[in-house]
């Protein structure tokens, strides 16, 4: 099969890989229709992480399912699903609680938790930036869409991470109707942040960013823009709230973030975050921050590369603000996603600017990864 595959720092290639197969009673095998680049593949395609060469990329994937193990029940060949990124079990005491995002089957190094598609550090499993894909624990780890699965793909696909990531974010931030929310990070996961605030009756949503494209779409959705290369951000939310500063906001850019000159500093969205919330108010991080940065020779300093991040705890305690942390549990929110979907209450696809074949990964991860306009969100068709 075609596969997109991690060759070494900011190369990729399209290359014939091994068939996925089955391999377990319980698996499905997948024919990939629509499959996503992410904002997370970034930090493994420059080299910013453990990911091996040789692998194959892709934790974004729906498809139609062709083969299945003889221990599934639910799930039957010619439907369309889509995958969470999580991989997990359905059956540990992580799973049992809702939280697949830390699944302690499916990781294999007993001190970590967590597995994911063509990821870094969270096991085995290839991804599904191919013509094929296995996926384990097929009946618990695929949600099956409807009739119109096969035409809404480009808003189906975005359940297997981005949709439920940014969602998740408002759920640590704990937005509320009528609440202020500050989004930091207009890429697609700080889309789907602000698209989810709005979702749940937010009365004003601000996205901060310096790309001006992004900005752009976040104002299409209904957002307030600021531009972080123009203005300080927490000032403008401040003046636009008596002083007081948004009831709650999200982090969505991670260890990578940046100044507008390109001066990289970890702790540069979650610091403006604290400053730009109020007294008690609460704090959703989705953005990717891990324990060490191989690959993190532009990191400000030695406790960056080691995953220390100088945040300005003094002044999140003295606030009194709640953080919350962490990758998305996808299955505790896709399925209500999928529904506002197909009762065309959300269309997340807006934030797709290119869909593109398989072949032209190479391409595409070059212009994503160098942020050039209009470079929003990359969806593949193997």
């Amino acid at each position: 099969m075609k596969a997109v595959v991690y060759e070494g720092p900011r190369k990729v290639s399209v290359k014939d890989v091994p068939d996925a197969r089955i391999e377990e009673p319980t698996d499905l095998l997948v024919r990939i229709t629509t499959t996503n680049i992410c904002g997370s593949d970034l930090h493994m395609y420059e080299g910013r992480t453990s990911f091996e060469t040789g692998r194959v990329f892709g934790h974004e994937n729906l498809g139609e399912v062709v083969e299945v193990g003889p221990a599934v029940s639910k799930v039957k060949v010619g439907e369309y699903v889509v995958l969470p990124f999580n991989v997990a079990c359905g059956h540990c005491k992580q799973c049992e609680k809702g939280l697949t995002n830390y699944c302690l089957t499916m990781q294999p190094v007993p001190e970590l938790a967590g597995a994911a598609y063509g990821f870094a550090d969270m096991g085995p499993y290839q991804g599904g930036q191919a013509e094929l894909l296995r996926v384990p624990y097929g009946d618990f780890n695929a949600l099956r869409l409807g009739e119109d699965a096969e035409e809404r793909q480009t808003d189906y696909v975005m359940l297997a991470d981005i949709f439920p990531t940014g969602y998740h974010a408002t759920e640590m931030a704990q937005v509320k109707p009528g609440d202020q929310t500050v989004i930091f990070g207009a890429g697609p996961v700080g889309q789907m942040a602000a698209y989810s605030a709005m979702l749940k009756g937010a009365s004003r949503v601000w996205a901060v960013d310096h790309q001006p494209d992004r900005l752009a779409l976040a104002e299409k959705i209904g957002a307030i823009p600021v531009n972080s290369a123009e203005v300080n951000p927490s000032e403008v939310i401040k003046d636009a709230t008596l002083g007081l500063g948004a009831d709650n906001g999200c982090e969505c850019v991670g260890y990578q973030a940046h100044d507008p000159q390109g001066h990289e500093d970890a702790s540069l969205t979650l610091n403006g975050l604290i400053d730009a919330v109020r007294f008690t108010g609460h704090l959703g991080v989705v953005g990717v921050f891990l324990p060490e940065d191989p690959g993190g020779k532009e990191a400000q300093n030695e406790l960056e590369a080691q995953g220390k991040v100088p945040i300005d705890f003094g002044m999140m305690w003295f606030k009194g603000q709640t953080m919350g942390t962490g990758q998305a549990p996808v299955k505790k929110y896709n399925r209500a996603l999928r529904d506002l979907i197909a009762g065309d209450k959300a269309r997340p696809s807006f934030v797709v600017s290119h869909e593109i074949d398989l072949a032209q990964a190479p391409d595409a991860y070059n212009n994503f990864d160098e942020r050039n306009d209009g470079w929003t969100k990359v969806v593949m068709h193997p």
